[in-house]
């Protein structure tokens, strides 16, 4: 396990705030990758199932971007050769992050790119995949310490550029089961709400999507310690990511995720269906 100073920031899963600004070391590290690429005369789109990443997620890491995890420093070495790999290894030491910015949520955001399944239980607000404009700027607009209109605005279009990847990953399953309170609590009023109930339906058909509620009032209910994201990656491993009030924590210890996914294994059983949550939302709609 690992902790870091993240507050949900950048592209947390929930609906906190604070883009990573690149940091110099990091555009540094991804500076020394592109010039071994293309001293080894690859393009991204090349080298990238090479090393067993996508072109998109290489790309973000020489824009320094992404931190570099540590599978691409060991698979480089198979396509670049050993002395491109040492000079890799030596700009991965200089990596660091400016106090209070997501180490580990870039990480996490890594994971979530290449992810085959993405679960997601929330119990504070709206997953960040799931909110519409409106509702973005709701939260932005409660953020404290306050945002300026530009760090706003930057979010806003951050968190939507985000959400592409429900279209641009079809074959990834993603699980969303969110509490019926965060609906009926209409943050940022009824224009809001309104426009978060039809997303949530407009989302709700796509194909790779599951929309779960869990009800008000549940006896049995398995998420009482509070929200959660689990990611399963290409070999098939899983990954938690847990935040809140400036702490974060990504989850690789094999046998804590596995009782993540045993605790949201079950909540699904206890949520309402997919087709009842969409029941619900219509109804909630038809109200407002």
């Amino acid at each position: 396990m690992a902790t870091d100073n993240d507050g949900g920031r950048g592209w947390a899963p929930g609906g906190h705030c604070g883009e990573p600004e690149v940091s110099d070391s990091l555009k540094t590290f991804g500076a020394v990758l592109k010039a071994l690429r293309d001293e080894a005369r690859l393009t991204q789109e090349q080298f990238a199932p090479l090393v067993q990443y996508s072109a998109a997620y290489i790309a973000k890491i020489e824009q320094g971007k992404r931190f570099p995890p540590r599978d691409l420093l060991e698979r480089s070495e198979e396509v670049l050769g050993a002395a491109a790999a040492r000079v890799l290894v030596a700009a991965a030491r200089g990596l660091t992050r400016k106090t209070g910015l997501a180490s580990w949520f870039l990480q996490w955001a890594a994971v979530e790119e290449e992810t085959t399944s993405l679960y997601a239980y929330e119990c504070r607000v709206i997953p960040g995949l799931l909110q519409p404009e409106p509702y973005i700027q709701a939260v932005f607009d409660r953020h404290l310490p306050p945002l300026t209109q530009e760090q706003s605005e930057r979010q806003v279009a951050d968190r939507l550029a985000r959400q592409q990847l429900l279209i641009d990953r079809p074959n990834t399953t993603f699980s969303f089961i969110i509490e019926q309170a965060l609906l009926e609590r209409r943050l940022g009023g009824a224009r809001v709400t309104k426009a978060l109930l039809d997303h949530l339906l407009l989302v709700g058909r796509y194909r790779n999507v599951e929309l779960q509620v869990m009800p008000l009032v549940q006896e049995d209910h398995a998420g009482f310690e509070g929200e959660m994201y689990l990611a399963e990656t290409a070999d098939h491993r899983w990954a938690g990511y847990v935040e809140g009030h400036g702490t974060s924590m990504l989850i690789s210890d094999p046998k804590a995720a596995s009782y993540m996914l045993q605790r949201y294994g079950k909540m699904r059983s206890q949520a309402l269906s997919h087709q009842d949550t969409t029941s619900l939302l219509e109804q909630m709609r038809g109200g407002q």
